[in-house]
């Protein structure tokens, strides 16, 4: 097949385009890198600052367009892909739906329909915007109200969804909020991470590096994106990190990093023991994946739901947190006092990327998905 990946979060596709290729097929990812964290792409459409540089990625995208046309599958990141306001991308996505055979629409982050239901349906029992069912008044949140609703954005979003083939949802959030909606044509897959040779074990292994006993001080390591540290609750997060290094300070080390390019961050993150990652999910997204897939212990989004639609029963390896301060400190606060968990932890959490995530089986569903789309 020849698939065309648009737009970039997390590396998303950038490691789905490598289990692609290596399953036989013909990739072409185009997209901006995914900001400041550069993942690798094929066509780089990357806008440069002020109206001028629009301008540019305007007549960037006009010369590539020739170029994308007659690909089997054509699949969107979000319906934001690519940097330019939602009134420009309306032909462009028509022009793509025309001259390509069919359309995949990730359901991967920030979008309408992500804001909408967690506005008024309320799926879950928290999210970026509800907790229960209180509005959160973050003004980070607010913004992606006023961005979404009532806006050609989410205009843009609502075509999209409804005239493409099929829906791709990254995490069991978002296939709780699009599976309702669009029940024929919402498939879950997991994110695809590659798996690192140097500690793939077994969950039985003696490996000394895994199954040694846990010598202090526990490394935490926190990675802050600024403009939306407070969405996140990373803010929290690093609060509860900062009281805990100070009231164990023989037996914790904090590391923070910010906005930093991704393999910076991956260097920054190596050293670590536990990673902080996403208050308000239910579920480990690519940061905290990948970072699982490195032996690293994640606290964040761990909850029933997550292991359920994975069919995974035997495997916790996520320290998860109820949405506010004081669990965060008490789960940390336990993993300093309880050491002797944290070698299985960190097996385990290799153990559940190699099981769910392993680029290459994730690479295998696409094919299965985007096969069943050509007959």
């Amino acid at each position: 097949m020849r698939i065309l990946l648009l737009g970039e979060y997390s590396n998303v596709h950038a490691t789905l385009a490598a289990g692609l290729r290596q399953l036989g097929h013909t990739v072409t990812v185009v997209s901006n890198g995914d900001f400041w964290k550069n993942y690798p792409r094929d066509i780089d459409v990357t806008r440069k600052k002020g109206r001028w540089g629009g301008v540019q990625l305007m007549l960037k995208i006009a010369s590539i367009l020739p170029q994308l046309r007659g690909y089997d599958i054509v699949q969107l990141i979000n319906p934001m892909f690519f940097e330019l306001k939602a009134e420009r991308l309306f032909p462009i996505y028509r022009f793509l739906r025309k001259h390509n055979k069919k359309f995949v629409l990730g359901a991967f982050g920030m979008d309408y329909y992500w804001v909408h239901e967690n506005i008024t349906r309320m799926p879950l029992r928290y999210s970026d915007f509800n907790i229960g069912k209180t509005l959160r008044k973050d003004p980070e949140a607010t913004v992606y109200i006023k961005d979404w609703i009532d806006t050609a954005k989410g205009r843009l979003n609502q075509e999209i969804a409804n005239n493409c083939d099929a829906i791709v949802a990254g995490l069991y959030e978002y296939w709780a909020i699009y599976q309702p909606l669009f029940p024929s044509k919402t498939t879950f897959i997991p994110f695809p991470i590659e798996l690192k040779k140097a500690v793939l074990v077994p969950t039985d292994s003696k490996d000394a590096s895994l199954s040694s006993e846990f010598k202090t001080p526990l490394k935490i390591f926190i990675g802050i994106n600024k403009s939306r540290s407070a969405y996140k609750g990373t803010d929290i997060m690093l609060r509860a990190a900062q009281d805990i290094s100070t009231q164990y300070s023989e037996k914790v080390q904090l590391s923070v990093a910010e906005s930093l390019p991704f393999n910076e961050y991956v260097k920054a993150m190596n050293e670590a023991d536990v990673i902080l990652d996403q208050l308000y999910s239910y579920t480990p997204a690519m940061n905290a994946l990948e970072a699982m897939s490195r032996g690293i212990i994640v606290v964040g989004g761990g909850e029933p739901e997550n292991y359920e639609i994975l069919h995974e029963s035997e495997l916790r390896p996520i320290i998860n947190v109820e949405p506010n301060y004081d669990s965060v400190f008490h789960q940390l606060e336990h993993l300093v006092l309880h050491p002797e968990i944290i070698p299985t932890l960190k097996q385990q959490s290799i153990e559940y990327i190699r099981r769910h995530h392993d680029y290459l089986e994730v690479a295998a569903q696409y094919v299965k998905l985007y096969s069943s789309m050509l007959i």
